[in-house]
């Protein structure tokens, strides 16, 4: 069992532990709230991602027609070679 002398020493410990420990906690808890409240984005910033949004938009609606385009002509060039295969192989018209 702890004498006296013992007891006091862990009490006194105790004692600074939470005088120390609960306004750091509650310094961290006030933080996470700030944290968590809304963040108003000015009216300029919104329009300037909003005409990026249209931007972005429109170079990929660019993009899938170069894309339809490169398919069109590697089945064309597909089609032609597969067609130039067969004449050289003799399965031209007789």
């Amino acid at each position: 069992m702890m004498s006296g002398p013992e007891v006091g020493a862990i009490a006194i410990m105790c004692g600074t532990a939470v005088a120390i420990v609960v306004p750091l906690i509650k310094v961290f808890a006030n933080r996470m709230e700030r944290g968590a409240q809304q963040v108003k984005i000015p009216p300029e910033v919104t329009q300037r991602l909003e005409h990026m949004e249209q931007a972005i938009d429109a170079i990929a609606v660019e993009i899938e027609r170069i894309s339809e385009g490169q398919r069109f002509t590697t089945k064309l060039l597909s089609e032609r070679t597969q067609a130039a295969g067969g004449l050289a192989a003799g399965g031209g018209p007789t």
